[in-house]
């Protein structure tokens, strides 16, 4: 890569970890915190806590990935930056548990994920985009790591309300990066109409969109579940659950960043990609059989993290990759929209099926979605990857 590949790519994936770490901050510790307020004793509102920025992105990733098609992908993300800073700020001075699903719904106004990896995709040749992505999809990997860390003892330390005001001071941290770091994209190519409609009719895409819901809501139906799991379970209280989640995430990467390497240079990235969604229907089918015991867990989780950073390194390229030059931010809001519903519904859904039928329905459901993902991939084949030489200037 170039050093301009390099640094869009640290550059970007910063931007991601800032915003990142502040929304997971909240995954180890808010459903314990949650019945100490009011209304937090009811688990389908917690899970709708949790879930709920993803509805506003749900509604918005399509319209910020258009605007940014059209007015530069730059203002547009810091637009979605202030209005996350504005959602934090609600929840932090929030005194119940509906005050803080507004909040997270204003956070989820800020969606700019669609223009941030189009922006990426503006950045980088296509040899070298995968590599980008999981810069990007490692960035989110170690946030994660570091808030399952860090939660607990930021939570002991400055409470909830603290943690959502630092949630703020962080998305401010992202838009400095933005505007001092990051690269200027080049110019967007314009075409009349027919970029939505493109998206749409794109059996490909679309399969690659139907797989981000399904990998995001497993990811937040998990996490309504797995806290109180090792602690009942696993006999872990919520301090020490860093112990499972640090080395579960430091060892995926040990698997991932060779898989990424190797489905790009050797074009193995159908085999990969398939080989990571079998890996997620085993996990949940996992959690289903065996979930019980801390040992059992942290296994799993080690297996789930492996899965989830292969795949999520992977899709962004492959989408930027098949769409249309004209429409890459329209395609990645797609992409973001079915990603936000997932993240949304993974909530509810995970909240709503714990509390009526137990952990072990939510872990089956997940397990036949994941199945289902499994056989769409089995029909999807990457585009031949396009080689383009380095600028003689960077």
């Amino acid at each position: 890569m170039t050093s301009a590949e390099r640094r869009a790519g640290m550059s970007l994936a910063a931007i991601f970890a800032l915003r990142m770490l502040g929304l997971f901050l909240i995954l180890p510790v808010f459903a314990v915190h949650a019945a100490g307020i009011p209304g937090g004793d009811n688990l389908t509102l917690v899970g709708l806590a949790i879930g709920a920025y993803g509805l506003t992105q749900a509604c918005l990733q399509i319209a910020y990935g258009a605007a940014s098609d059209r007015f530069g992908r730059k203002p547009v993300i810091v637009f979605g930056l202030v209005l996350f800073v504005l959602g934090s700020v609600v929840a932090a001075l929030a005194d119940s548990i509906h005050m803080i699903i507004a909040g997270r719904v204003l956070q989820g106004a800020g969606a700019i994920s669609a223009a941030v990896t189009a922006l990426a995709a503006d950045l980088t040749r296509d040899q070298h985009r995968t590599k980008v992505m999981a810069m990007i999809g490692s960035s989110i990997g170690l946030v994660f790591a570091l808030s399952m860390v860090a939660a607990p003892l930021l939570y002991a330390a400055i409470g909830m309300d603290g943690i959502f005001w630092l949630t703020a001071v962080l998305a401010f941290g992202a838009i400095g990066v933005l505007l001092w770091v990051v690269p200027e994209a080049p110019p967007v190519p314009r075409a009349n109409g027919g970029r939505f409609i493109d998206v749409l009719r794109d059996g490909q895409l679309m399969r690659l969109n139907f797989g981000v819901f399904a990998l995001h809501l497993i990811q937040t139906t998990m996490w309504v579940m797995v806290p109180a799991a090792l602690v009942s379970s696993g006999g872990l209280p919520v301090p020490e659950h860093w112990k499972v989640y640090l080395p579960a995430v430091l060892l995926s990467f040990v698997v991932m960043v060779p898989a990424v390497i190797i489905a790009e240079r050797r074009n193995l990235m159908k085999p990969v990609f398939n080989a990571a969604v079998g890996l997620l229907a085993l996990v949940q089918f996992g959690l289903w059989l065996i979930g019980d015991g801390l040992i059992p867990l942290a296994l799993l989780l080690t297996l789930f993290f492996v899965a989830f950073n292969v795949l999520e390194a992977t899709q962004p390229s492959w989408i930027s990759r098949i769409a249309p030059a004209h429409a890459k931010g329209t395609a990645l809001g797609v992409y973001n929209t079915l990603q936000s519903v997932g993240l949304f519904l993974g909530g509810l859904l995970g909240g709503w099926l714990g509390q009526r039928f137990g952990a072990g329905a939510v872990s089956l459901f997940c397990g036949v979605l994941a199945l289902a993902w499994l056989v769409l991939s089995t029909s999807m084949n990457p585009p031949p990857l396009r080689v383009v030489p380095a600028p003689t200037r960077d």
